[in-house]
């Protein structure tokens, strides 16, 4: 029923890369209108459309597209957001995953939150969803954390959402082969030395 959607979103955040099962679910279920994963995950996916937040440009005045700082800043954002796929807005701003070519292929991809400040932020967990979870379990009302995440898994697995674990000590914390924030600050770098800016 939603295929076309799917492929379309596929095509449009993930560069055309099959949409992962637990976002598949995600997005069926903000598409039909249901509120249970949002409101326990306060995840908002991105409609057709929508500006890539690294690409958006809006809120700059006339003047400041024109600083030769900002265009460096600018071209450099550009060049991440090719690796960058955020998928909705959730988190510390938004959430998606690093899919830089030098990062493994062997296993799920890596998650990254952008906050609104242009800084990168590595979630736990192998699939959005569990990242996400782990991320809401802080602000649940129990205070153990990892009993929080337990709960809330729990709570996902019986509405259907894949999770590989309900156990928040399991969760998979991988490093980046290449750090966005490191890769962002070294492609800024660059783009000011092709302004004449060093």
């Amino acid at each position: 029923m939603y295929d076309e959607r799917l492929a379309e979103f596929s095509r449009e955040r993930l560069d055309g890369r099959p949409i992962p099962d637990d976002l598949r679910v995600l997005l069926v279920a903000q598409w039909e209108g249901r509120t249970d994963f949002s409101r326990l995950l306060v995840l908002d996916f991105f409609e057709a459309g929508e500006v890539h937040p690294l690409l958006n440009t809006s809120y700059l005045s006339e003047t400041e597209l024109a600083d030769p700082e900002m265009q460096a800043v600018n071209a450099a954002a550009a060049e991440m957001a090719k690796y960058v796929k955020l998928v909705a807005k959730g988190g510390k701003g938004w959430i998606g995953y690093w899919l830089h070519p030098d990062e493994p292929t062997d296993r799920a991809w890596h998650l990254t939150e952008l906050d609104t400040e242009f800084s990168f932020w590595r979630p736990i967990g192998l699939t959005l969803a569990e990242g996400a979870a782990a991320e809401r379990a802080s602000y649940q009302h129990e205070p153990d954390e990892r009993i929080a995440f337990t709960q809330l898994a729990s709570e996902l697995v019986k509405m259907g959402l894949p999770l590989s674990t309900q156990d928040y000590d399991a969760l998979h914390d991988t490093e980046y082969r290449v750090a966005p924030e490191e890769l962002m600050e070294e492609l800024i770098e660059a783009e000011r030395e092709k302004r004449g800016l060093r």
